[in-house]
């Protein structure tokens, strides 16, 4: 059985992880608030932590933002990840996103000789 900490919410790390995350997709604060359907100003208010949301906006913001809500809650894409790990995976996630089909292709062939010969070691 997996133990879990209980951590206060900490509404200014959220915030951080909106903005991040919609600058990574590329949205301004007023398309995120028209797919979230609130205020672009609510959406200022959470990214400065100013304010919280409901589940429900909660919800749609990670709808919107295409991510698990334990990324904006607890900073956790993948469970069960320590913090270096995670923030390496975001990284990574990060420069794929931006990456042509091509460059896409090479990767996973860097990939696979790199897991290959880790398996021979």
């Amino acid at each position: 059985m997996v133990e879990y900490q209980t951590k206060e919410l900490d509404i200014m790390e959220m915030g951080r992880r909106v903005r991040l995350r919609r600058e990574f997709l590329g949205l301004s604060r007023d398309e995120l608030a028209n797919l979230v359907d609130v205020s672009s100003q609510f959406i200022a208010d959470i990214e400065y932590g100013h304010k919280g949301m409901s589940i429900q906006t909660l919800y749609k913001m990670s709808r919107a933002l295409h991510i698990s809500a334990d990324y904006f809650l607890a900073g956790k894409v993948y469970p069960e990840e320590d913090e270096e790990t995670q923030r390496f995976r975001e990284e990574i996630h990060s420069t794929l996103e931006k990456c042509s089909k091509e460059q896409l292709k090479s990767v996973s062939q860097i990939v696979r000789i790199y897991e290959d010969d880790t398996r021979m070691k």
